[in-house]
């Protein structure tokens, strides 16, 4: 039975929970994302994060999130794919091509033109898959600087 690319449900938020921690681990980072929050993100009104999923065999074997942000250079939206994992299990079988596609077809029907991303510069594997989709390299530092929130009460 081939994997089915969907979107995400209420339902899948536990599993994508699960699939976050292992991308996290797998990047040599952590995740402190919190079921109810990620619920939130993607079935509040609005939503705010865009999730695509690979089920196979009833279980998720992957997933692919992405949010809506605005170039200011360009002057117009694009679509931040901000994570594309799969299990070790799943990859070479053509899923991440599926779920990227799957954002590309949510792009064009929202008249998006353009995807961003971002990977570890280890992760020469990915790099080599971003490219057989048609990508190209920007060469850019990231930065992370964290915000103390105000108490909330």
């Amino acid at each position: 039975m081939p994997a089915i690319i969907r979107r995400a449900r209420p339902a899948d938020v536990a599993a994508v929970l699960e699939l976050v921690i292992e991308h996290a681990a797998f990047e040599r980072a952590s995740a402190d994302a919190e079921a109810h929050a990620l619920s939130r993100a993607m079935f509040g009104e609005p939503p705010r994060l865009l999730c695509w999923v690979a089920e196979h065999r009833e279980a998720l074997a992957g997933y692919l999130t992405a949010t809506c942000e605005f170039s200011t250079w360009q002057a117009r939206p694009f679509l931040h794919m901000d994570c594309l994992y799969l299990r070790a299990t799943a990859r070479n079988q053509g899923l991440g091509a599926r779920l990227m596609e799957a954002l590309c077809d949510h792009a064009r029907k929202a008249g998006v033109g353009q995807l961003q991303w971002q990977t570890p510069e280890w992760n020469r594997a990915a790099a080599r898959f971003y490219r057989r989709q048609g990508a190209r390299e920007l060469r850019k530092r990231r930065f992370l600087l964290q915000v103390q929130a105000p108490p909330v009460g």
